[in-house]
């Protein structure tokens, strides 16, 4: 019996500890591409850190601007209402939520007497200033390949911002969750602390395209799966997830749910401006991404992005090819109205001015639905969601705006008109209800909270 015992021991350790391995092994954003890697120090190409050619002469600040929008930090530093950079945003997870801190110079409640050495630690190893461990929902683990130098010019530009007051909100996470010592463990396996580590076997704009994606812009935090112990689950690398109430697509090179059929003009142009001819234009996160971010990046820095995310390996998810022809420009032919006649009207009434029954828009390429991704995706997630919270980005085409129609129609209104979309102008139509809408909503309404900075 208790050689039976010792086998059973034995063979839990091994799977356990191969388990273990193999969420290690997941957490190498790089490791894909092979090869052989450097320390910067050592690396004998361009540089492939730091700002790009055009701002190399410009003063630390004007440097960590750039920087600061790169790194996308204004997005999860800004509460719906609130002032910039001075955090209350809300990240709902299974395990309950956590709002983000005050990174305004403030003394009292902001970033106002870290240290260069605090500010780093907390930027590369998830520690406050206190010594308090901050969760991942700071990209701590992607920011960690961030040089010195950049984070350091990130705060210099962060410290010459109006200092705001404004408290920490109080996390609301259950048990054990709410123990920020456990994540002492988590560091240790998936928080490499390390600095970027440029790979000889590629070009400059790879390396480049690399360090704008995985140190400063952290793609992968909404791209990517995730593992059991909520770290990025890189064996699945950029094949898309749920995060924030939104669906992230698949950025990966498959042909059908990815961007393998985007040619590198439709990249660049949706990586720019948030738009793309024939495949739609960024809302949400993702459109706040591209206001907020990515079209602050020079030419150079959108097509190496561009090329790092062109060698991503193929990920095939279960989404379906999109739909690229556009619908019948009469309402009585595509879908039956008799098949959706509650979702047929409310488009009616209030889609069909801006989309057209054909879905291709007479207003402007942005509200065209013809070979869009989210209207592709029979979960219609966000597509309710856009319906329910709108549209208001500053594109460098000027204002896209659509209202939010959250207030205005019932949950079962929003899942008829997001099925009768998706049926109409997609692969495919959805089934929502309006359980699976109420569950969408509350999400968005705890993101839009009242914010104590506004």
């Amino acid at each position: 019996m208790k050689k039976i015992i010792g086998i059973v021991v034995a063979v839990i350790v091994v799977v356990a500890l191969g388990f273990a391995g193999w969420l290690y092994l997941g957490r190498d954003p790089m490791s894909f591409a092979g090869g052989s890697t450097v320390a910067l120090a050592d690396y004998h190409g361009a540089d492939v850190t730091g700002v790009p050619a055009q701002l190399a002469s410009a003063d630390l600040v004007k440097r960590g601007e750039y920087l600061t929008h790169a790194a996308d930090c204004q997005a999860c530093h800004t509460a719906p209402g609130g002032a910039p950079f001075a955090g209350g945003f809300a990240f709902n997870m299974p395990f309950g939520t956590i709002y983000s801190t005050n990174i305004t110079p403030d003394k009292q409640t902001g970033i106002g007497k870290y240290t260069d050495t605090q500010f780093l630690a907390a930027v590369h190893k998830g520690i406050r200033a206190d010594g308090a461990k901050l969760y991942p929902a700071m990209p701590y683990s992607s920011y960690t390949y961030m040089t010195d130098a950049d984070a350091l010019a990130i705060k210099a530009y962060l410290f010459t911002l109006a200092p705001v007051n404004a408290p920490a909100r109080q996390n609301q996470l259950s048990w054990p969750f709410s123990q920020r010592s456990l994540l002492a463990l988590w560091n240790v396996m998936f928080n490499p602390d390390e600095r970027f580590r440029p790979n000889t076997s590629e070009s400059p704009q790879w390396n480049r395209g690399a360090y704008l994606a995985e140190a400063m812009g952290h793609c992968g935090d909404c791209h990517t799966p995730r593992n059991l112990a909520f770290a990025l689950d890189n064996h699945g690398k950029f094949a898309g997830t749920l995060t924030a109430g939104w669906r992230a697509y698949n950025i990966t090179g498959d042909n059908v749910s990815g961007l393998g059929d985007w040619s590198d003009e439709d990249l660049t142009s949706y990586l720019s401006t948030g738009h793309a001819n024939g495949h739609g234009g960024a809302a949400g996160p993702m459109g706040e991404a591209a206001d907020d971010s990515l079209s602050y990046l020079v030419p150079d820095d959108t097509r190496a992005l561009a090329t790092y995310l062109r060698s991503i390996p193929a990920h095939a998810s279960d989404l379906p090819r999109t739909v690229t022809t556009a619908a019948p420009a009469s309402y009585r032919e595509g879908v039956a109205a008799d098949a959706n006649s509650r979702g047929e009207k409310i488009f009616a009434g209030a889609c069909a001015s801006c989309h057209d029954w054909t879905g291709v828009s007479p207003v402007t390429g942005f509200a065209t639905l013809t070979g869009v991704r989210a209207v592709n995706d029979p979960s219609a997630t966000n597509v309710a969601q856009t319906v329910i919270n709108g549209v208001n980005r500053k594109t460098t085409d000027g204002r896209i705006f659509m209202p939010a129609f959250g207030a205005g129609y019932s949950d079962d209104d929003i899942a008829a008109v997001a099925n009768y979309v998706t049926a109409r102008f997609g692969a495919k139509g959805a089934d929502l209800t309006g359980k699976d809408v109420s569950a969408l909503r509350q999400q968005a309404a705890q993101q839009s909270k009242e914010a104590p900075n506004g």
